[in-house]
């Protein structure tokens, strides 16, 4: 069926990216691989074709654009190539919609030129060892120093997408503890320069997938954090978490909707090419019937992201919306990506097929941003079960 949720901007960004991603990414992209990260000069490459500055006003050095389709194009046709941009999807779409809304114009100022050029790389640091999706039981604090001009952070996170290249990383941390009726109350969101004295990466965590995205382990020893870069309010930090969360869970439909699209025409490629007993593996009526099935819940996966995508754009996306955006569409990769890899055997198993890399970074797309079992509960609360 013909899309209608993109128009020719959208369309043209398309043909941009797709030229680009063939050209600068397909050729080392195992390199990248092998390297477990993207090279951070990647990123420059990335700012002069304008992937950061869509959604960043024009007198930031932006397009100025207020959609998200752009970023739903990026993911389609990074997923159709089978590649990774890295932790480049957390810089745009979990942080600069906090920067947007809660910074100030002095603050916009002096990170958003720095955004869009890709010189000043973000991250959010959010989940803690031992809390996981527990944000409200987070330990990292930050104090308020005697005479009122910075803030002494400590503590350590971890599973922190892109934390290896940051410049800058949004961290959650407690100026406050929680009070007896509200254990989320006083968490405040700190922009902090990762070239601060007592900040320390760690580990570079190694994940079963999404291997060229620098996930990695973090702490704060008595960091000194200018109170000139507290984001928005001291104490209402929890509640701004809340309001990304539609967007980033429509971020994760998306991908998984566009990694399920993938596995299919990587399956209709391979089936095709691919012979046995005399005949290619296409030409089996099991064949033809499997993959008739998985494009049958692609398509369905296809109406319910573009449903949402148009949503999003008028505003109108609620949380329980997002949740169930999420939820069918990670669970309908789930199914289609591994019946692909099974059309393709033993090939499938092998890491040098994107089948199988596929395989590997869909999974966690039915954990992180909210499991499934915490979709089912946002839904059923929305249905007043």
């Amino acid at each position: 069926m013909r899309r209608t949720v993109f128009n020719e901007d959208h369309e043209a960004f398309r043909e941009t990216i797709r030229a680009f991603v063939e050209a600068e990414v397909v050729p080392v992209y195992d390199e990248w691989l092998a390297a477990g990260q993207v090279p951070r000069e990647f990123y420059y490459k990335l700012g002069e074709l304008g992937v950061f500055g869509i959604e960043v006003p024009e007198e930031f050095g932006g397009a100025g654009e207020n959609s998200f389709k752009f970023q739903a194009v990026l993911s389609e046709e990074c997923a159709r190539a089978g590649v990774s941009f890295g932790g480049s999807s957390v810089h745009v779409g979990l942080c600069l919609p906090y920067v947007m809304a809660y910074g100030t114009e002095e603050q916009k100022k002096r990170w958003l030129p720095g955004f869009v050029t890709g010189e000043t790389m973000f991250a959010i640091a959010m989940t803690e060892p031992g809390t996981g999706s527990d944000l409200a039981g987070m330990k990292t604090t930050a104090k308020l120093a005697a005479d009122g001009t910075h803030y002494v952070l400590n503590g350590a996170k971890t599973f922190i997408t892109g934390g290896v290249h940051a410049d800058r990383v949004i961290v959650c941390a407690r100026t406050a503890p929680p009070s007896a009726e509200d254990r989320r109350a006083g968490i405040s969101l700190f922009v902090v320069d990762t070239k601060s004295e007592g900040y320390a990466v760690g580990r570079k965590l190694d994940k079963l997938g999404l291997k060229t995205s620098d996930t990695a382990e973090l702490s704060f020893s008595d960091v000194r954090v200018p109170l000139e870069d507290l984001l928005g309010e001291e104490g209402k930090g929890f509640s701004y978490l809340g309001q990304n969360l539609p967007q980033e869970r429509l971020a994760i439909a998306v991908g998984a909707y566009s990694q399920a699209a993938a596995a299919v025409r990587f399956a209709q490629q391979y089936v095709q090419d691919r012979t046995v007993f005399g005949k290619t593996v296409a030409s089996f009526q099991n064949t033809k019937f499997e993959l008739a099935a998985c494009k049958a819940e692609v398509d369905a996966a296809e109406a319910v992201v573009d449903r949402a995508l148009e949503a999003h754009d008028l505003r109108e996306l609620s949380a329980a919306d997002a949740a169930s955006a999420k939820l069918f569409c990670t669970e309908v990769a789930g199914r289609v990506i591994d019946r692909c890899l099974q059309l393709h055997g033993g090939y499938g198993y092998m890491n040098e097929y994107p089948i199988a890399r596929l395989y590997a970074d869909n999974r966690v797309n039915r954990i992180y941003g909210g499991t499934s079992e915490v979709m089912k509960s946002i839904i059923a609360k929305s249905m007043g079960l």
